[in-house]
């Protein structure tokens, strides 16, 4: 079964309790933060914040209004981020996509690629970081931690298809409320997201791509020729690759076996 997590803008009231359970869950070190005029913080992801709520001023109908929005990994079907990368570190696992942290090296091609700008690459460990869609918690049978905090039900987990289904009639709902020009993002977008957003706007006016790209076939070439380039290759020896890709079968052939039984 594919899992999903469905985001409602109209339900999120930005309280940033799915802020405070990602750090706390994951033991995410505080930011440093300042006055920035402006209630959001910290200013944008990073290695030591996976999940933000995004604030977006508009006028509507001559009065000043504000637009919520998350901003966390989508976990696309056609994830750019793991086409790039060097060492099979980023997999698919029940629809959401995990870096192996034993297997990154710290290229930033997966920086690089995503079209949402999500992994930051943590300065210390020398490794890509994002977020894991709490693959701890949701292997015990838990939620991730973001959608069991909020206090709203902007936030819902379950199977994708099922997710997808509630989107979609809500956004009939609201567009018969006379939002027009409301959304299901996700749906389709990357092969589909694993994170669905329902939003009673276009994806522009909360500032997310409307057609975002996957990596192109042309850009794994050139990216990888730069590893070649830089010598890093010395680094990630090919042997390293296959143990990789056979790591990865074997698992999922020990997934095939298990639901078999």
């Amino acid at each position: 079964m594919a899992e999903a997590i469905l985001y409602d803008a109209t339900k999120c009231m930005a309280c940033r309790a799915c802020q405070v359970a990602c750090k706390q869950w994951n033991e995410l070190p505080a930011e440093m933060t300042t006055n920035r005029g402006t209630y959001e913080n910290p200013p944008d992801l990073s290695p030591h914040t996976w999940i933000k709520i995004k604030f977006i001023e508009v006028e509507k109908e001559g009065k000043l209004d504000w637009l919520f929005t998350r901003q966390a990994c989508m976990h696309c079907t056609d994830a750019s981020c793991a086409q790039v990368c060097p060492t099979g570190a980023i997999s698919h696992q029940d629809g959401f996509v995990i870096i192996a942290q034993e297997w990154c090296i710290g290229c930033g091609y997966c920086i690089q690629a995503c079209p949402f700008h999500v992994p930051h690459k943590d300065e210390v460990l020398g490794t890509a970081r994002k977020c894991t869609s709490c693959i701890d918690r949701r292997s015990g049978g838990l939620e991730p931690a973001c959608v069991k905090t909020c206090p709203t039900g902007a936030l819902t987990f379950g199977d994708r298809n099922e997710l997808v289904a509630e989107g979609r009639d809500r956004v009939e709902a609201l567009k018969a409320e006379g939002y027009s020009n409301a959304y299901l993002y996700g749906d389709e977008e990357l092969g589909g997201l694993h994170v669905l957003y329902v939003l009673d706007d276009s994806p522009a006016a909360y500032g997310l791509p409307e057609s975002p790209q996957v990596a192109i076939s042309a850009s794994v070439g050139q990216w990888l020729s730069g590893i070649l380039t830089a010598g890093v290759v010395a680094a990630v020896p090919f042997w390293l690759l296959f143990r990789r890709k056979k790591q990865i079968e074997a698992e999922q052939k020990s997934e095939v076996e298990g639901g078999v039984r």
